[in-house]
């Protein structure tokens, strides 16, 4: 049974880069007569606009994307990140660290980690963030999209599991609630590759079976500028949906036939769902959309 999801975080409105994961998520998940399911990461209060966890939903739903079962929210999770947590305590794979950013970067300068607090046993210290200790080489593994994947760095990172003021590291959280839903495929933009590392470093110290992982190029500016929340991308045209569907399936190298292009989200997913083939997707980190 394939079991997909949409995990967007409710920072910001979604735009095109939203809507391309979305879809190809979405049609994955039709295609091979799955289910698919929306969950809500919203575990980072600082970053999270209230307003848009309920406009998520709505936002979809007026492109067609309509989700299997209910909504799941991160924030209904701590109980469940907190009881792994203790499990990889429990097997010896987590430690404190009260290592700043700058602090780092002055001593290696580079935001990588260089496992300077494994050997001082700071547990009981107060403001430490929770660390894991990756212990495993990285080894190569195979995206859908991309092929034959190799780690960067031959060397493991020990991340964060739970940040100093108490909140959950992504690593942790996506990883615990994939497993929890059953989630067998993960498609997802091209950023977030080299987290993938890192998950199946969780994955396999809990003993957990891994999804497989695709991994679709992200849309950018002609300066090669992403679009994201954070760079204010332009929400996405819901007046205007059958037309920023199709914008984003030709992204995904699905062209839509012109007959069809002017006609509803729901024949225009029909027909998506019918030739979706994820070996069309173009297998680069990042494109260039136009009306950026």
């Amino acid at each position: 049974m394939y079991i997909g999801r949409f995990a967007p975080s409710p920072t910001g409105p979604l735009h095109f880069g939203s809507l391309l994961a979305a879809v190809a998520s979405f049609l994955d998940a039709r295609a091979h007569k799955g289910e698919w399911f929306l969950r809500i990461e919203n575990i980072d209060p600082p970053r999270e606009v209230e307003s848009r966890i309920h406009k998520i939903p709505q936002t979809l739903e007026q492109f067609g994307l309509c989700w299997d079962g209910e909504i799941s929210y991160q924030s209904d999770n701590h109980e469940r990140y907190q009881e792994t947590l203790a499990k990889l305590s429990t097997l010896g794979l987590t430690y404190a660290c009260d290592c700043s950013r700058k602090a780092l970067l002055l001593r290696s300068g580079a935001n990588r980690y260089d496992n300077f607090c494994r050997s001082k046993a700071l547990c009981d210290a107060p403001n430490c963030a929770t660390r894991f200790l990756a212990n495993i080489p990285y080894v190569p593994w195979t995206d859908r999209i991309q092929g034959t994947i190799n780690a960067s760095n031959t060397e493991p990172d020990d991340f964060i599991l739970q940040r100093k003021d108490g909140l959950w590291s992504y690593q942790l959280a996506v990883v615990c609630d994939d497993y929890a839903q059953k989630v067998t495929h993960v498609v997802r933009g091209y950023d977030l590759l080299n987290e993938t590392d890192k998950h199946i470093q969780l994955y396999t110290a809990l003993g957990w079976s891994i999804p497989s992982y695709a991994h679709i190029p992200i849309a950018t500016s002609a300066t090669g500028q992403k679009l994201s929340k954070q760079n204010f991308a332009t929400p996405l045209d819901t007046q205007n949906a059958n037309l920023q569907l199709c914008e984003a399936l030709a992204f995904l190298g699905h062209t839509v036939p012109v007959m069809l292009r002017k006609s509803s989200v729901q024949h225009i997913l029909q027909w998506a769902i019918e030739h979706w083939n994820i070996v069309h997707v173009p297998a680069l980190p990042s494109r260039i959309w136009p009306n950026s």
